[in-house]
């Protein structure tokens, strides 16, 4: 999907700014500039879209449409497939992330979206199926539309609401008034557009420093930490191998296709798939520049809350995997 801006940050930094491949600068230089446009491209896209969704259609509704108890549970679900079908990292899923919060969905239907995002989608299955078999990818991808079922439940049920930030609050209620103002005026689309364009401009204003620093992180620790760093931790006699994998891989950042091959290795020095997996799954479902992103939309609390439950099920997704493969 985005080939095209990949190829531009290869140009930009190899060809017109000179600098050698192979250097940990580069790489990094490389990854910022492509990832800090793509995220920016997909916020103002979604919050855009949700912003005109949200002028035709009340907020009170969607809510309770999606809280009714005769869809409790499925609605998590179907989030979780969405995020099946959405390649994206972790850091690209926080503007699908906003934009399902402004449009009104539960938090907790928005957070498995979130979860499963990172882990499963179509570049990873093609990848997993090719290194691994069809038996363990089905596995997987099962384990990842689950885990982001039940870490969508849980949090839910934690109503976890009042640790969103002012400014989230504010988004909210700036798309109610926008949409009972729609609804009084009787407005047509083209009236409508430049409230939701300078609406869309505003969050995107409100957002890019986390931006431009949580992907500054991101592009420093995708080149400068060495791939076999953490594989010590992950020996097979080691107990307690699956929680320190995935404690491990928290500060790294990656999506899916780029660290299967990493785990392909782990795999082949006899680590065990299950430890593994679980270190690939911290690694595209956790990371420090997703948590700075999402520092603009939760508070330091709820970010605790939305990683410790994640990882709790990555754990016990991890032993399961051990235990079953």
């Amino acid at each position: 999907m985005f080939d095209w801006l990949e190829h531009m940050a290869q140009w930009l930094v190899y060809h017109l700014l000179g600098m050698n491949p192979e250097d940990h600068l580069a790489k990094a230089l490389d990854f910022f500039i492509y990832d800090s446009i793509k995220i920016l491209l997909l916020l103002f896209t979604v919050v855009f879209l949700m912003g005109t969704i949200n002028s035709y259609f009340p907020i009170d509704r969607v809510k309770n449409y999606l809280s009714r108890n005769k869809l409790y549970g499925v609605e998590y679900f179907m989030a979780s497939l969405f995020g099946v079908v959405t390649p994206f990292c972790s850091c690209s899923s926080v503007p699908l992330f906003i934009g399902f919060v402004r449009g009104g969905i539960p938090l907790g239907v928005t957070f498995a979206f979130l979860v499963t995002s990172p882990l499963v989608n179509e570049v990873a299955i093609g990848l997993f199926v090719g290194l691994f078999g069809v038996k363990t990818t089905i596995l997987y991808v099962l384990s990842g539309v689950l885990l982001g079922t039940i870490a969508g439940l849980i949090l839910q049920r934690l109503k976890l609401e009042k640790f969103l930030t002012p400014w989230v609050k504010e988004v909210l209620a700036n798309a109610q008034r926008d949409q009972e103002r729609f609804e009084e005026e009787k407005q047509s689309f083209k009236q409508r557009l430049p409230i939701i364009w300078d609406e869309a401009l505003k969050i995107l204003k409100g957002v890019l420093p986390y931006v431009i620093i949580g992907i500054a992180i991101g592009g420093l620790m995708h080149g400068y930490i060495p791939e076999g760093f953490f594989e010590k931790y992950m020996a097979k006699d080691n107990l307690f191998a699956v929680p320190i994998a995935t404690i491990l891989a928290v500060p790294m950042y990656s999506n899916a296709s780029g660290i299967l091959p990493i785990v392909q290795v782990l795999v082949d020095k006899g680590i065990p798939l299950g430890t593994a997996i679980a270190f690939m799954m911290g690694v595209v479902g956790l990371s420090l520049p997703e948590a700075m992103l999402l520092k603009k939309v939760m508070t330091i609390k709820l970010i605790g809350i939305f990683f410790g439950v994640v990882m709790l099920c990555i754990i016990v997704s991890g032993y399961l995997f051990n235990l079953i493969l």
